[in-house]
């Protein structure tokens, strides 16, 4: 009797109830809109900002020490220590390999430009080389393969001219301000002179970089290392991570892992905080120590938390919104069947079965409404994920029961009101249309 009741109710006002199922699936897609993406954003905005630069820069820990006490930097004959270029690779080894995005290797070296076919204005000043790799086939200890380099970790330069490749021994690509200062364009020949002799090369590309770059001369590393002689050596690697944003746990173990208890130190190890990444990367190069590069860490987490709070607060109103539309709906229903209901009350039906049934047709309209809601949310998701960051945004199995609950508190919440108008109805005043 109650379900055949609930069923005629149902297709009595088939009109508002669809316009009820209608809210709910509105607030429920972009609540599964918002949650998949909110979910999925943090890899999307890292991948986004990685395109940036790097995060983390590993250092010699000498080198580190120095810097970090007297300010003592590279060149000055002091701090020159060196990474070993055959345990690059083990950076792809740690347990946040999979986060390790790009990574590339750098070795400066001070040297005499002798020589400019360009013909500038100085064709004898000390400049700085760097050497580094620019599209580098790596073999992995793990057995798997990897290519990385600067072309991908720096990829907003302007080049005008082309980008090197590992194999062009000799060719280099020129600064912007070192091209202008000692008057270089393409294809024009250079000279450099380190102390263990000079050598020739074709310039094939001229940067803009927007930094002290653009003062600078890059070439391919083994090239450089052969010129002077430091093979299989480095002074610094970049890296390029994905990270999860700071935290007070981080923070603390970035000061003194050895301060966390075993839980927290598995907790922090386990996730991937900047800090845990570069602790990874310390155990397997050699006397390296690994630091963020605190603006882009920091910019990183920033915009992150910012944007997953914006689809936190769209997913919050839009919830309110389809309640207060549940609530205008449903009491608008229990005013127009106010008779019937007076009626069942008068003929002995207690306040808590009626409130059941009219509970039971607005279960199975949001039931109705969340499921056709929830796959339009997918869509949804989708279609963000595709205009906003180029690429699907992955389906989160775990906002099925997220989006069923909000969808079940939203229903009730709107439901409220009309059950307090239901409850307060005196079937004399109603039969007798007052």
């Amino acid at each position: 009797m109650f379900w055949r009741m609930v069923r005629g109710a149902l297709f009595r006002q088939k009109g508002k109830m669809l316009m009820v199922a209608f809210t709910i699936a509105l607030g429920a897609s972009l609540a599964t809109a918002m949650l998949n993406v909110m979910l999925d954003v943090g890899d999307k905005v890292n991948q986004e900002l990685k395109t940036y630069g790097a995060n983390i820069n590993v250092l010699p820990r000498g080198a580190s020490l120095l810097d970090d006490l007297y300010g003592v930097s590279e060149g000055s004959g002091v701090s020159d220590k060196y990474l070993n270029e055959a345990e690059l690779g083990n950076i792809k080894t740690i347990f946040w390999a999979f986060n390790i995005v790009d990574f590339t290797p750098y070795l400066n070296v001070r040297a005499r430009l002798v020589s400019a076919s360009g013909g500038g204005n100085s064709t004898d000043g000390e400049v700085k080389l760097v050497g580094t790799w620019f599209n580098h086939h790596l073999e992995l200890p793990t057995g798997e393969s990897l290519d990385t380099g600067m072309r991908n970790l720096k990829s907003w330069w302007d080049v005008r001219g082309r980008w090197l490749t590992d194999h062009d021994a000799g060719a280099v690509m020129a600064g912007e301000a070192a091209a202008a200062k000692y008057g270089l364009d393409l294809e024009d020949r250079v000279v450099f002179q380190t102390g263990t002799g000079s050598r020739e090369f074709t310039v094939a590309g001229i940067f803009s970089a927007g930094g002290d770059e653009d003062g600078e001369f890059y070439l391919p590393l083994a090239s450089l290392q052969e010129m002077a002689d430091k093979k299989g050596l480095v002074n610094r690697v970049e890296v390029s991570a994905l990270t999860t944003p700071d935290n007070e746990l981080s923070r603390r173990a970035a000061q003194d892992p050895k301060s966390l208890s075993i839980k927290e130190w598995e907790t922090w190890y386990c996730t991937a905080y900047v800090s845990a990444i570069c602790y990874q990367i310390d155990e397997v190069i050699s006397d390296a120590v690994s630091k963020p590069i605190r603006q882009v860490a920091e910019s990183e987490g920033a915009i992150l938390e910012k944007t997953q709070l914006l689809m936190l607060l769209i997913t919050i109103l839009s919830l309110a919104g389809s309640a207060l539309g549940i609530s205008n709906l449903v009491t608008a229903s229990v005013m127009e069947r106010a008779a019937e209901i007076g009626l069942l009350k008068a003929v002995g039906a207690y306040d808590a079965p009626i409130s059941a049934l009219v509970l039971a047709e607005i279960i199975i309209t949001g039931i109705i409404g969340g499921t056709g809601g929830y796959f339009a949310g997918l869509g949804f998701a989708q279609i963000i994920g595709q205009s906003v960051f180029g690429s699907a945004i992955d389906i989160k199995p775990m906002v099925i029961p997220l989006v069923a609950v909000l969808v079940f508190l939203v229903t009730m919440a709107g439901s409220i009101p009309s059950i307090r108008l239901l409850l307060s109805l005196r079937p004399a005043e109603v039969l007798h249309g007052r």
